[in-house]
């Protein structure tokens, strides 16, 4: 990636960031901490479950009215994010 590429990309990933605070949250006393949407139980976790069933975006929100499209699309980029960062140790035997 060049470099003109990677600060588009950086700037852009930062503004995703800005916009997951706005919409998940951590609170150790809801969902043992886990990260749900803001206001609700619903934890990242759930909403990935429910796509990978096949649950399409209408069906979640027609469950959970109170959620939005921009609710999952935060849930997907906060997993993603999660998912970047994640180092693997592998030791040797």
């Amino acid at each position: 990636m060049q470099q003109k590429e990677k600060n588009v990309y950086l700037k852009k990933k930062e503004g995703i960031m800005e916009k997951l605070q706005e919409r998940i949250s951590i609170n150790p006393e809801i969902r043992f901490g886990k990260p749900c949407i803001k206001g609700t139980r619903i934890a990242v976790w759930d909403i990935l479950g429910w796509l990978a069933s096949d649950m399409s975006f209408e069906e979640i929100i027609e469950d959970f009215p109170h959620l939005t499209r921009q609710d999952i699309l935060a849930a997907l980029a906060f997993a993603a994010n999660r998912e970047e960062n994640t180092k693997i140790l592998i030791t040797a035997a």
